[in-house]
């Protein structure tokens, strides 16, 4: 059963006339006769008596009516619901990071978003692996993060920034007092904690890897995760070495820069085709922040 047979139906119950139903339906009158001629086999039973010379309900037809009416004023009401809720929601900007560094990088952005574009809100995805790409290219999320362009056919990227590269070390670190470190000084730092690719952004992997030739393997400590490696680093346990965006800095640690290695480009990466509004106003935002250390108002618990 389907509106359009019930429309039919109506008409011709009111009109008890197939051609003038069909004249007000805008439609030809076989198509209004197979609409209620189907909608009878469904039901199993006759709703009209026809002759050659006219048309009348029958009882059934009768009971039917007040049925049919009610069945499409709730189809109509619940469309009309439909549509209302559609337009009150707001607006979901869906954002995948790898990790919670990524989320630290967002804050800023995000907080002058909400006040730009309130009728958007972020939905924010944390999933530290490499089918990022393929949910973005799926559209499950609209923006990810990398540090190089993406392979996927079907995706666009934005030039967010250019990182140095910087060693990560705490205030008391025998290095902490310089302001830039050279590998040289490095080799003196003590152990290193180094992640694989892609947690380590894979531009920075050859840098990492030139450092840790210098080391040997028990001054390497090998973590699954950046926040593994940064706990170590806040433990006072190693040094690390990152792509520095002063946005996502965590308080309390010294970043000290090696200016000997050209600085990492940093993108936003999205699908091809029309950017949203609020993804267009995000990314310049994300322009403007990434390279800014974050106030004391911006930070947060995953600090």
């Amino acid at each position: 059963m389907n509106t359009t047979q019930l429309e039919c139906f109506l008409a011709v119950s009111n009109f008890l006339n197939f051609s003038r139903a069909a004249e007000h339906l805008r439609i030809t009158q076989p198509a209004v006769s197979h609409q209620i001629n189907t909608l009878e086999d469904e039901l199993g039973v006759k709703l009209f008596r026809r002759t050659s010379k006219n048309v009348r309900l029958t009882q059934e037809g009768y009971l039917f009516t007040q049925y049919a009416g009610e069945i499409l004023k709730l189809e109509g009401l619940s469309r009309a619901r439909l549509r209302e809720c559609q337009e009150t929601l707001p607006a979901r900007l869906s954002i995948g990071c790898r990790s919670t560094a990524e989320l630290r990088l967002l804050r800023p952005a995000l907080s002058r978003l909400r006040l730009e574009r309130p009728e958007v809100v972020p939905l924010l995805r944390l999933i530290p692996s490499d089918s990022l790409e393929n949910l973005l290219t799926e559209g499950e999320i609209e923006l990810m993060f990398s540090f190089q362009e993406p392979s996927a056919k079907k995706t666009r990227c934005h030039l967010l920034a250019h990182c140095p590269v910087a060693c990560v070390c705490t205030p008391d670190h025998p290095v902490a007092g310089l302001e830039v470190i050279t590998t040289a000084q490095f080799s003196k730092a003590g152990p290193v904690a180094a992640c694989r690719p892609p947690i380590c952004p894979p531009p920075l992997f050859p840098i990492q890897s030139q450092i840790l030739a210098q080391r040997g393997p028990h001054q390497i400590l090998f973590c699954d995760t950046q926040e593994a490696a940064y706990t170590l680093v806040e433990a006072g346990y190693a040094v690390t070495i990152t792509a520095d965006l002063p946005a996502g800095r965590l308080p309390g640690l010294r970043y000290l820069l090696m200016p000997e290695f050209e600085p990492l480009s940093f993108y936003g990466v999205y699908q091809t085709g029309e950017r949203s509004a609020a993804l267009r106003t995000l990314l310049n935002l994300l322009e403007e922040t990434l390279m800014t250390e974050p106030s004391a108002k911006e930070k947060g618990p995953l600090e």
